[in-house]
């Protein structure tokens, strides 16, 4: 099976400026897409992400999402450590989403329900290739989140751990073999 495209940070940029561009709701489509490529969520959890994993009870962002088993795959619960990008972002939609504070889930429909995971699949799928960014799917951001804190040199243990894998040769198939994966190990001797 073909593994979805690692975006650079040039295409996702285009993707974005698609998004923001033509979309009617570019603030959330634009933070969804975001969130998957700076928490490596899937589409799933972003699906069922609820505003109350993300706000405290202040309406403060929180510094880690704890998500259940019924949000999760493999009915696992998880934790996803919110960094600045992220929080960034979420900032800029809940400023620019209208009453997204008082919803439910934190992404809706248009017609306020919760996403259908296939639905949501098939948008990332469009976002992508009206971008012109071929190869890529919803699983895009989540591989590139992978890979790029294995450029970065962090552990794929501690990796597997941020994505929620039990199996750390799941999260080895993730890591897209690149020049600066290979250029960043050979500077280490």
């Amino acid at each position: 099976m073909k593994q979805a495209k690692v975006l650079t940070d040039k295409e996702l940029k285009r993707v974005i400026e698609y998004v923001d561009a033509v979309d009617r709701y570019a603030e959330r489509n634009r933070a969804m897409i975001l969130l998957t490529h700076y928490l490596g969520l899937r589409v799933s959890e972003l699906a069922n992400l609820r505003t109350d994993n993300v706000l405290n009870e202040h309406g403060e962002l929180n510094d880690v999402i704890y998500l259940n088993a019924e949000q999760t795959k493999g009915s696992k619960s998880r934790r996803v450590f919110v960094g600045k990008k992220a929080k960034t972002v979420l900032n800029r939609y809940f400023k620019h989403a209208t009453n997204a504070s008082k919803r439910t889930y934190l992404f809706s429909t248009q017609q306020s329900h919760k996403f259908n995971v296939n639905a949501l699949t098939q948008l990332f799928k469009q976002w992508y290739a009206r971008a012109g960014i071929v190869g890529a799917s919803s699983h895009s951001g989540r591989r590139g989140f992978i890979t790029k804190l294995a450029t970065k040199g962090v552990s794929v243990k501690v990796i597997a751990e941020a994505v929620g894998h039990s199996d750390l040769s799941t999260t080895n198939r993730y890591i897209e073999i690149n020049d600066n994966l290979i250029s960043n190990a050979v500077d280490l001797i």
